[in-house]
């Protein structure tokens, strides 16, 4: 599997479920069992690679302003969620996390921003169809801090300053 099929497969899915993280999740299982375990990994290993890359304090920071804290955990959801909505919304938060402001058409905390069972899709249809755990993806281990400058994500005025459109459209009075 190649980047285009891995976004077209994010993409249709997305469509499908009309953004439900969830659905989208049981949906994405459910093509991936149609397909042989190597593409499954390949699948694992492109999800995985852009989970990393968005690994990221400016990003971490759009998930805190958005969803009005992110724990670790939170964040982590959060990344696999900015996945599952494309291609262009994730290059464009991964290269500026201030235009999500403009990628996205709306955010609602309560229904958005926690893709965790998308993390788990390419795992569950991999056991499906082997009876195993997928195999480790040859990936570089992730860094143990987030790329780029850090800052206080509990500071509601650098969080303004660092994501001055994202701040102004979903948090501003």
């Amino acid at each position: 599997m190649d980047e285009t099929e891995f976004w077209a497969l994010i993409d249709s899915t997305r469509q499908e479920a009309d953004g439900d993280p969830e659905e989208q999740a049981d949906l994405l299982v459910e093509r991936l069992t149609q397909l042989d375990p190597d593409a499954v990994t390949d699948f694992a290993r492109h999800f995985e690679s852009r989970c990393n890359r968005a690994y990221q304090w400016d990003l971490w920071a759009a998930a805190w302003i958005l969803l009005d804290g992110a724990s670790d955990d939170a964040f982590d959801a959060f990344r696999c969620w900015l996945i599952g909505q494309g291609r262009e919304i994730f290059e464009g938060a991964a290269h500026d996390a201030d235009a999500l402001a403009e990628l996205l058409p709306d955010f609602d905390a309560e229904l958005d921003g926690d893709g965790e069972e998308l993390g788990f899709a390419a795992d569950e249809a991999y056991e499906q169809l082997t009876g195993t755990v997928l195999p480790d993806l040859g990936l570089p281990e992730p860094s143990a801090d987030p790329a780029g400058v850090p800052l206080d994500l509990e500071d509601p005025a650098a969080l303004a300053d660092r994501l001055p459109e994202l701040w102004a459209r979903f948090r501003a009075p």
